[in-house]
């Protein structure tokens, strides 16, 4: 009777042994999934961006033989001691000339002048202008001009438009390709490395657009968080980890960060809007109250990345500085800060990563004003990389598709780069205990 007890036992113990094991791989199999399906839907995400932003990086241009025409540009020879008669020459017709030129057609035709003009950008009108205003003896002279396409020859060069629809249903009439395919085969338009999108500001011409003064205002405002926000919330976290005592007022401190951290970003902007703004009178736009805001929301969590770095240096270390003499103070700045400093940088990174990518606080502060110029000051109206996504995504002309996409290729590719770098800094500078 005992022996067959004892076989009985035996038997439900390995059931019971091959049901945790059946259970422990349908757990891997169910993570595995997940994973897998968290991997299957970035690779969706960022193929989707990838193919539809990646032209972006190249811009149809043209070149052309352009003819600064004394009798069009200074007919009266005032432009060597009045520089505003140059303002007033009309040089998208020296474009037009030169590229009728280019195309063996006489520029005079008034039917085929509407054509002509709209294959070159209208951004045409500045870049021969600067050209001459640079170096005033251009003037009577033919120089060679790479000049960018206007956005819809781009497209369709991109093969982005159907041509195969009839010229009705499309922007790019049959003239017009067939012009293109012209120029194409004698090697006066191809596609160019597209720098405007790094350095132009914002413009209504999508050829001519770029994300220049969202770079720009961004650095101001990342500059600014990691300048407020770092000291701060380091010091915050050194006094509530290692000086502050523990009752209900640091612990209702302590409660209300956490509640900070999980707040929405887009009362942050409310915040910012009442108190900077109408309260102190600081500028809309501006790239200071957009790194104030974003200070007051990456605050928590530097705080809290400080403390848990904090937190994970071994007791012993803070005993052995107190034992040899050592003031808490010097303990704290000389031990314990320097071995928490990994976890501190890799909190501060991502949470600089994180104000990066938000937009909904500063379309509340007014960085979504349209800002061609670029910031002088971080005083100076500007806008940031999300929120100059946020205007192209808004854009009705379909090459701001590609700009959008483009804008995000960038963004990403900053994000990366903050967070590979809270890695390397992590890994070079960790401790293992």
């Amino acid at each position: 009777m005992t022996t067959s007890q004892g076989n009985g036992q035996r038997v439900w113990r390995d059931i019971g042994i091959k049901r945790r094991y059946r259970a422990e791989r349908r757990f891997k199999i169910y993570g595995l999934g997940a994973v897998l399906l968290g991997l299957l839907f970035l690779a969706m995400l960022l193929s989707s961006v990838v193919s539809k932003g990646y032209t972006a990086f190249q811009q149809t241009e043209i070149l052309l033989n352009v003819t600064f025409d004394q009798k069009v540009v200074d007919p009266r020879g005032k432009a060597a001691t009045n520089e505003r008669v140059l303002l007033m020459v009309n040089y998208p017709a020296l474009a037009n000339a030169a590229l009728a030129e280019a195309l063996g057609l006489d520029p005079s035709d008034r039917k085929l002048r509407k054509d002509l003009s709209g294959m070159i950008s209208g951004g045409v009108r500045t870049q021969l202008r600067d050209m001459v205003m640079s170096d005033i003896s251009l003037i009577g002279q033919t120089r060679p001009v790479w000049v960018l396409a206007a956005a819809d020859v781009d497209s369709a060069f991109k093969g982005q438009i159907d041509l195969s629809v009839d010229q009705s249903r499309r922007k790019v009439n049959d003239r017009q390709v067939e012009w293109m395919n012209t120029l194409a085969a004698s090697g006066a338009l191809e596609k160019r490395f597209n720098t405007g999108i790094f350095f132009n500001g914002a413009s209504s011409r999508p050829e001519m657009a770029g994300m220049g003064v969202a770079m720009i205002g961004s650095m101001y405002m990342m500059l600014i968080v990691l300048a407020l926000a770092l000291p701060i919330g380091v010091a915050a976290s050194i006094y509530l980890e290692e000086f502050a005592p523990k009752n209900r007022w640091t612990d209702l401190i302590e409660v209300n960060i956490n509640n900070l951290a999980a707040v929405p970003s887009i009362v942050f902007g409310l915040l910012g809007l009442a108190v900077f703004i109408n309260f102190a009178g600081l500028p809309r736009s501006a790239s200071l109250v957009g790194g104030l805001v974003l200070t007051l929301m990456t605050l928590p969590t530097i705080i809290i990345s400080t403390r848990a770095a904090l937190k994970a240096v071994p007791p012993s270390i803070r005993s052995a500085a107190l034992g040899i003499g050592a003031s808490k103070m010097q303990m704290v700045f000389h031990h314990v800060l320097p071995l928490a400093a990994p976890g501190i940088l890799t909190g501060t990174i991502i949470g600089l990563a994180q104000a990066l990518g938000e937009t909904a606080p500063l379309l509340l502060i007014g960085m979504v004003a349209f800002v061609a110029d670029f910031p002088a000051t971080p005083m100076d109206p500007a806008t940031a990389l999300p929120v100059q996504i946020f205007m192209w995504a808004n854009e009705a002309e379909r090459a701001f598709v590609e700009r959008t996409s483009g804008a995000i290729i960038i963004l990403l590719m900053f994000l990366a780069a903050m967070n590979i770098t809270a890695i390397i800094l992590r890994r070079k500078f960790e401790r293992r205990w």
